[in-house]
């Protein structure tokens, strides 16, 4: 029957500033907020989010909307929701909960989106940061302890990012594992001259104090006025931010619909491996590119751009290291940083 489950890397770049909210909670000088992990206190994606929208593309790109997108709850009168069925690549992989026999948890599970690197303003041009713990994601490891400071692959005069002046110094080994997540070789270069590592926390106080907010007002439409006390403001992921994400498949060949196998096809082939049930996945990564993922799509937002997708575990090996400080060469003031 082959493994059981396969887990598959997924890094997406947004095109537009993303908004993904907590439902109207308000943040200091911001009305709606974005979802942040409640121990880095990073924004992220919930994975719930990434597996609905997903699952509605995947739809589209199959011919199964609207009927096994969404919540899937039939009508009064019974028709219509999740068709249920093990024939279907929709059903399957993302679940559905009906019948007398209960439901089917599907054979996709989605992790958080976590941001990879995080593009920041500085005065040389945009700069993408990142840090130890995010690193490790991606199977690269940072044995040495940070200082507070910005670590690229050579040291330099101090740097500012956004409003913080940080001293700069040398840190190499870790670039070229983030760049072999570039497929694009253009993308790959710009960015991969334009890396920097952080200490984790400090890379969670430069993501909070750089994120892009807005200002929005509703109009009245009989006066064409702007409408009085309807003043908002909302934050989001800058555009450029690159995030990471996982999804792990289970093999279709150990699990049985109301007794029976799963017998959907994508591509015109069965449905029998982890990596087919990745494929339908897949179906929804173009729509990402144009209808995109969260709120406030009329207002130019939500646009994710999918640069590289594979099996963890193949990439996993490739881009396993660990990554020491190097050593600073005679005469150099702004080499290694004293680590292992």
């Amino acid at each position: 029957m082959g493994k059981s489950y396969e887990q598959f890397r997924v890094i997406g770049l947004g095109i537009d500033p993303i908004h993904v909210g907590t439902g109207g909670q308000r943040l200091g000088r911001v009305d709606l907020s974005i979802v942040r992990d409640p121990v880095t206190r990073v924004p992220k994606i919930p994975g719930s989010s990434l597996a609905g929208v997903c699952r509605t593309y995947a739809a589209m790109a199959l011919n199964r909307y609207p009927m096994c997108a969404g919540q899937g709850q039939p009508e009064q009168t019974g028709h219509g929701g999740h068709c249920g069925g093990r024939d279907c690549p929709i059903c399957t992989v993302f679940g559905f909960a009906r019948g007398t026999g209960g439901g089917f948890a599907g054979l996709a599970a989605f992790s958080d989106a976590h941001v990879l690197l995080f593009p920041v303003a500085t005065r040389k041009g945009p700069l993408w940061v990142t840090s130890p713990s995010v690193l490790r994601l991606i199977g690269c490891q940072i044995n040495d302890s940070l200082e507070s400071a910005l670590y690229q692959k050579e040291g330099g005069q101090p740097l500012n990012l956004g409003w913080l002046l940080l001293e700069v110094k040398q840190h190499n080994g870790w670039q070229e594992k983030v760049k072999q997540l570039f497929c694009d070789k253009d993308l790959r270069e710009y960015v991969g001259q334009n890396l920097g590592l952080l200490r984790d926390d400090l890379f969670t106080h430069v993501v909070n104090s750089n994120l892009e907010v807005r200002t929005s007002v509703s109009i009245n439409p009989e006066t064409g006025a702007a409408e009085e006390g309807a003043l908002f403001s909302y934050e989001a992921l800058p555009r450029a931010t690159v995030l990471m994400w996982e999804v792990v498949c289970k093999n279709p060949q150990h699990f049985r619909i109301g007794g029976q196998e799963v017998c959907a096809q994508v591509n015109s082939k069965p449905m029998s491996a982890p990596a087919e049930v990745f494929e339908v996945v897949k179906k929804a990564h173009d729509y990402l590119e144009h209808l995109g993922i969260g709120g406030m799509g009329t207002r130019g937002m939500g646009r994710l751009w999918v640069i590289h997708s594979s099996s963890a575990s193949s990439s996993q090996a490739s881009t396993a290291a660990s990554v020491e400080a190097s050593q600073p060469a005679p005469g150099d003031s702004t080499g290694s940083h004293g680590g292992t």
